[in-house]
This record gives C-alpha cells, sequence and structure tokens, in this order.
C-alpha cells in the first residue's frame, strides 16, 4: 500500500519543488527542504508516482506516470509563489531537467544533484554499466522479467558510515516509505532509461540556469552525468564537485554545503530577475508617450 510521504513547506514568494530519485521516497530530500525553507523558500517535497508502496506498486507505473506526477506538483507549488525553482537527486535530477524542458517559462532555475542518465559509478556491476541498454530493447515485454531486481551494492550511495547503516537497515525493513526499496526492479530500470534517453536527446532545449553538485567519487553515476547537462543545455551552468560524499548527496556528509551553493545559486536568479525587472520599468518610462 502506498504510503503519502510529502510535505510542503510553506515560505516566501520564491519557491522550489524537490524530486526524489528512483525507488526513493520525498525523505531523501528533507535535510534539503528543510535548508531552503530556513533561507526563506517555499518547499515542495513531492511523491514520484508508484513510489512509497511495494515493488507492484512501482511496476504499475511508467517514466510517463512520474513525470505527469511532477507536473501536477509543479502546478499546486505554482499556486503560492511568483518563482519557481526545481531540484532533483538522481533520477530525479532527469525529471527535473525535463520539467525545465518543457516549461521554460515556468521554472527559473534547476538543481541537478548526482543526475543518473545511466548506472556507470564504480559500485555497478558489468550488466548495469554496458548491458542496461537490452532492458530498452526489453521494456515492451516487461512482464517476462518483472520479478528481477537490480540490488544496489555497498556503500548504497552514503560516504558517512553511521547514516549508512541507518539506512541500510531501513531499506530492509520493508517500510519503502522510510527509506525506499532495497532493490530496482528491472522493468523500472528499463523506464528510467527511456526516459534519459529522451531528456539526453532534448538537453538543448534547458535555457534556464542550472546548478549541477555531484559527487567526485559517486559509486552510483559517474560525474561525467553532469558534465553531460553543462555541455548541453543553453542556459548558464555551474558544476559544484564534493570531495567526501558518494551519490546520495542531498544526505551525506557535505549535504549543507550542497544547500549553501542552491541558497546562493537561486538568490543570486532571482537577483537578476529583479534587477531585470527594473530596468525593464525604467525603460518604459523613459519611452515618449505616444499622441
Amino acid at each position: 500500500m502506498i504510503q503519502n510521504t510529502e510535505y510542503f513547506l510553506k515560505g516566501g514568494r520564491a519557491g522550489v519543488l524537490l524530486i526524489h530519485g528512483l525507488t526513493g521516497t520525498p525523505t531523501e530530500m528533507r535535510l534539503v527542504a528543510r535548508g531552503l525553507h530556513k533561507a526563506g523558500f517555499t518547499v515542495y517535497g513531492m511523491q514520484l508516482a508508484g513510489h512509497c508502496g511495494d515493488v507492484q506498486d512501482l511496476l504499475g507505473t511508467s517514466w510517463k506516470d512520474w513525470y505527469k506526477s511532477v507536473e501536477v506538483a509543479a502546478d499546486k507549488l505554482r499556486e503560492s509563489v511568483d518563482h519557481m525553482f526545481v531540484a532533483g537527486l538522481s533520477m530525479g535530477a532527469v525529471l527535473a531537467l525535463k520539467l525545465a524542458m518543457e516549461q521554460p517559462d515556468r521554472v527559473a532555475g534547476v538543481g541537478v544533484y548526482g543526475p543518473t542518465f545511466k548506472y556507470d559509478g564504480w559500485t555497478m556491476p558489468f550488466f548495469a554499466r554496458r548491458l542496461s541498454f537490452l532492458l530498452e530493447w526489453l521494456r515492451p515485454v516487461k512482464n517476462l522479467f518483472n520479478n528481477q531486481m537490480f540490488h544496489e551494492q555497498a556503500p548504497y550511495g552514503i560516504k558517512d558510515e553511521r547514516l549508512r547503516e541507518m539506512i541500510v537497515n531501513s531499506m530492509y525493513s520493508g517500510d519503502s516509505a522510510a527509506a525506499g526499496l532495497p532493490g530496482n526492479p528491472w522493468p523500472s530500470v528499463a523506464e528510467m532509461l527511456c526516459l534519459s534517453k529522451k531528456v539526453k536527446r532534448h538537453l538543448h532545449k534547458v535555457t534556464a540556469p542550472c546548478l549541477m553538485v555531484h559527487a567526485s567519487n559517486d559509486d552510483i553515476a559517474h560525474i561525467d552525468n553532469s558534465r553531460l547537462v553543462a555541455r548541453r543545455v543553453t542556459g548558464p551552468t555551474h558544476i559544484v564537485e564534493l570531495h567526501n560524499s558518494y551519490h546520495m548527496v542531498t544526505i551525506d556528509r557535505e549535504h549543507r554545503t550542497l544547500i549553501n551553493e542552491t541558497v546562493d545559486y537561486f538568490r543570486n536568479i532571482l537577483q537578476q530577475r529583479a534587477l531585470f525587472a527594473e530596468q525593464q520599468d525604467c525603460t518604459a518610462f523613459m519611452q515618449p508617450a505616444v499622441l
């Protein structure tokens, strides 16, 4: 049974939509949410369709369902803010980029945390790094491998040993709403790869400023995933490399650095927008009246 674990923190007229990763939960974005809210932002930690339940709940959804839930959440947040930012972790970062691509007039900036277009980190087995494209080919007949799971290996994206132990124990307790599922069903990975391919193909349509935060020693997704974004998007970009974290940068040892970098980056965008609006007002005022 799916549990609702999303949260909405009311703040100022600038808001941030936070998107968790595949098989994850809004909890993995909660520390970032608190930091952004403390800085004055309204924050919505959304929950992707099919998540925070069991494997069958997840298998009943596709990437289109996940993205639709992002669109619905963005509409909800926009009702409370004048400026909307979006940020995501892992696959959530890919979904955040898709929203910026599809709604360029509504997204002021993007936080791209450990974007995962493919599993190519140093703990990933050969199958995940080199043969995952086979899952895309088998996607139309996903019922044939519904029972197959791709299990991540230690250190599970977390460098902090104490935190890692807590998260792993929670994952294997059976409460997926707390820390997500302990593995990735093959059909869901195939859906993620399909989403990634579509987003990569159209990254040039992203015109909003993008902040990439990525662990230099990411065990799940190599930092080249962030460099790919920086090369292909049209808007301004900035990459922050973290050297004492693994993939789960929103909760690992340097999550405060991620929060501070995000606050500074988004505030700078707001300042630039305010300055531009002021200049536009001055220009309009200086125009001679038409008789």
